[in-house]
C-alpha cells in the first residue's frame, strides 16, 4: 500500500497527524509505515488465536487509524504511548467479538498436559523447563511447544475480556499509571525549562514530537553525531535529576 513513499524526514510526527485529520491521504499512509514496526510487534501476540497475521495487522491498523483521529498534541505524550492501547484494544474487541478461538480440543489438551508438566519439572528442579525440555518431555519438537504457548498466550488475555474485576483492576493500574506520568511530565517539564536552548529543542523533537535523531538534524541544522550527544548528555542529566 505504501510503496516507496517514505515519510519525508522533514516532517515530524505531529505535522503528518495534523495532516492526516485534515483528511490527507497520504499523511495517513506516511503514519502506517512510520508505525508498522509497532502494530507487528502488537500483532504478533496474538499469533496463536487462530487468525492470520495478515488479518491481524489489518485490525491494528484500524486502531493505529482512530489513535490518529483522536490524538491531541496537548496530551503531551508520544504518538506512539497513546497509539499502543488503541492498537492493542481493536484486535481485542474484534476476537472478543467475534467470539471465535481457533483451538481445537486436541491443543486444549495439549496445553492442559504442558502445564501440568511444567508444575511438575518446578517443583522437582525449581526451575521452571526451557523449551527443548518440554519438547522432549511431551514428545513434540520445539516448534510445536512453541505454537503452544502462543495459544495459551492468547487464550489468557482474551479469557480476561470476560472477567469484570480482572478487567476493573487493569483500570485501576492503567489509572495509577497515568497518574505518575503526570506528575513525572509536570517534574520534567520543570527541569526540561533550565536547559539550554538546543538541548531543549533535542528533547522536545525528541520525546515529544516522535522526531528520529536524523529528522532532528536536519531541523536543526547540524549533524546526527551531535544530535545523539546531546541526547545522551541531556538524558544522563534528567535521570540525575529526577533520581531514575
Amino acid at each position: 500500500m505504501i510503496g516507496n513513499n517514505a515519510y519525508s524526514c522533514k516532517e515530524d510526527t505531529y505535522e503528518l497527524i495534523a495532516r492526516a485529520q485534515r483528511g490527507e491521504e497520504d499523511a495517513k499512509e506516511d503514519l502506517i509505515y512510520q508505525n508498522t514496526g509497532l502494530v507487528k510487534s502488537i500483532a504478533l501476540k496474538f499469533i496463536g488465536s487462530g487468525y492470520e497475521l495478515d488479518d491481524l495487522l489489518q485490525l491494528g491498523y484500524i486502531g493505529l487509524l482512530k489513535a490518529v483521529e483522536r490524538f491531541d498534541t496537548s496530551y503531551g505524550v508520544m504518538f506512539s504511548t497513546y497509539a499502543v492501547p488503541m492498537i492493542l484494544g481493536e484486535i481485542k474487541r474484534y476476537l472478543r467479538d467475534d467470539g471465535r478461538i481457533k483451538v481445537g480440543r486436541q491443543i486444549k489438551l495439549d496445553i492442559k498436559r504442558m502445564k501440568k508438566i511444567q508444575e511438575e519439572f518446578c517443583q522437582k528442579t525449581s526451575r521452571y523447563p526451557k523449551v527443548s525440555e518440554l519438547a522432549e518431555e511431551m514428545e513434540m519438537d520445539t516448534e510445536q511447544i512453541l505454537s503452544l504457548m502462543e495459544a495459551r498466550d492468547a487464550m489468557t488475555s482474551l479469557e480476561s475480556l470476560d472477567d469484570p474485576e480482572r478487567c476493573q483492576q487493569e483500570y485501576s493500574d492503567d489509572f495509577r499509571d497515568v497518574e505518575e506520568k503526570q506528575v513525572n511530565m509536570i517534574q520534567l517539564k520543570g527541569i526540561i525549562c533550565h536547559l539550554a536552548e538546543q538541548e531543549r529543542q533535542v528533547v522536545v523533537l525528541r520525546y515529544f514530537k516522535d522526531m528520529t535523531q536524523q529528522q532532528i538534524a536536519t531541523k536543526l541544522g547540524i549533524s546526527q553525531v551531535q544530535v545523539s550527544r546531546i541526547e545522551k548528555r541531556v538524558l544522563a542529566f534528567l535521570r540525575k535529576e529526577m533520581q531514575f
